[in-house]
């Protein structure tokens, strides 16, 4: 009996062995395409908004250009200092000095360093530029003045305070980020870049995305456009089931399963895949709290996707053109029931912006939506275009440009049963030739709904 107990074992032993060993299975999911291979002419930037993003959703994408000698360059945009619940559990006391979150943020860093010497890349192709985490969005938003920088919630400092950041002592104003981000991509010119989502839920993830969008447009025609990529890391209930599941792929998000995406897979061997979880690990400040999260994407492959952009004419606008952006595709009556915004459209009425939003209940004193339109064009800087916000609540909407609150008549209201339309002069946004687009619903200063940023473009042919 214990000799066909032990033959048992390690019969199981074997096969488990062999399970692991085996290839990935080839080939993308169905509905989604195959990521194009890496060639010897491409140079890979990745973008992460903080120390361990780029584990999470690019270690594959770090492997297979490592393997394949292709130059490969890290850019963490925070060092992920705000993360008070973290330090918490790894220090395993509370803290309220601004010099400790620095000390989390240096913590972060040498995480950061470590985990990509396990993968086979060294300190020298990462760079840190060191803005306040969970701060970010408030400076695209807010803070384009750098005699007026934001101050940090957190480490309450208003400049970059790393001293081996690419600018140290930089203030936290949106000019700082546009200048660090056109250096390295000046310096390094990249053909493919990855970078965090529009849709992803973090605030910080979001903000990258859009200072990317911004420096590429300041820089068409100086280099060759390179292409983006995004990746998702923060969705509510994704991935799922949580834990380190290495048989199991990534689907898209059932939010953003259906809604005009061009999903594209990247298939991980198994070593690939161990060694995502080795690098992983790594990140012992933020397993701490969160293991099985992180583990999670430690998985057969990686999904990179993009939105279509967005095109309204401004000719022919004699009558309105609705061009719907598919924030959500069918849903089922649970998560129907999550969602204030049912629809979201756009288009353009002589010189007027036009949005209209389909909502499932009406104002009330704790119901509002806020509207963010930045407006774009060539030919002035982006820190001197107006960085709209509208909030709309029971007793009309308000609107801010950048700190300042405008006192205008010209953004009007009006609504169709449950769907309200919003007129914005294209002259309030600065003329602009493109937009970058926001939704969002709150009851009581609480968030409830956040749609993905989108790209308006506005143009003049029919």
């Amino acid at each position: 009996m214990i000799f066909l107990r032990k033959a048992f074992f390690v019969v199981a032993v074997l096969l488990w062995v062999c399970f692991l060993s085996a290839p990935a299975a080839g080939g993308a999911s169905p509905g989604e395409e195959v990521l194009p291979p890496f060639l010897p002419t491409d140079r890979v930037l990745i973008l992460a908004p903080h120390p361990d993003d780029e584990a999470i959703a690019t270690s594959g994408v770090i492997q297979r250009c490592i393997q394949n000698n292709i130059p490969l360059k890290i850019v963490y945009f925070t060092n992920g200092d705000n993360n008070e619940l973290s330090f918490v559990v790894y220090e395993k006391r509370l803290v309220f000095r601004k010099k400790a979150f620095v000390y989390m943020g240096e913590v972060r860093r040498k995480e950061a360093v470590r985990a990509m010497e396990y993968l086979g890349l060294s300190e020298e192709n990462l760079t840190f530029l060191g803005y306040p985490d969970f701060g970010t969005m408030e400076i695209f938003s807010r803070y384009w003045n750098p005699a007026r920088p934001m101050r940090s919630m957190m480490t309450r400092v208003t400049a970059v305070p790393y001293k081996d950041s690419l600018s140290f002592g930089a203030p936290y104003a949106g000019p700082s980020v546009v200048k660090d981000l056109k250096k390295v991509i000046t310096d390094f010119r990249p053909t493919k870049i990855f970078v965090s989502h529009p849709a992803d839920t973090n605030r910080d993830h979001r903000a990258l995305n859009l200072f990317l969008r911004v420096v590429l447009w300041d820089l068409e025609g100086a280099i060759e456009p390179p292409q983006v990529y995004t990746y998702l890391v923060h969705v509510v209930r994704w991935p799922m089931p949580r834990g380190f599941r290495p048989s199991l792929g990534l689907s898209p998000p059932k939010n953003l399963a259906d809604v005009g995406i061009k999903w594209q897979d990247l298939v991980l061997t198994d070593k690939e895949v161990w060694n995502k979880r080795g690098a992983i690990s790594f990140y012992r400040s933020q397993l701490a709290y969160a293991p099985s999260y992180l583990y999670t994407f430690a998985r057969k492959d990686e999904l990179f996707d993009d939105f279509p952009d967005v095109h309204l004419s401004r000719k022919n606008t004699s009558s309105l053109q609705w061009q719907d952006i598919r924030i959500y595709p069918e849903m089922d009556e649970a998560t129907e029931k999550e969602k204030e915004i049912s629809d979201l459209s756009y288009a353009v009425q002589g010189q007027d912006l036009m949005v209209r939003l389909a909502l499932r209940h009406r104002f009330n004193k704790n119901f509002g939506i806020f509207l963010y339109l930045f407006g774009y064009r060539k030919d002035v800087d982006f820190a001197e275009m107006p960085k709209i916000r509208i909030s709309v609540g029971m007793r009309g909407a308000h609107v801010w440009d950048k700190l300042r609150r405008l006192r205008t008549k010209d953004v009007t209201l009006a609504y169709e049963g449950k769907a309200l339309i919003v007129k914005v002069p294209l002259t309030l946004l600065g003329g602009p030739d493109r937009i970058l687009a926001c939704a969002k619903t709150s009851s009581k200063d609480l968030p409830l709904d956040n749609t993905a940023w989108r790209i308006v473009f506005l143009d003049d042919g029919a």
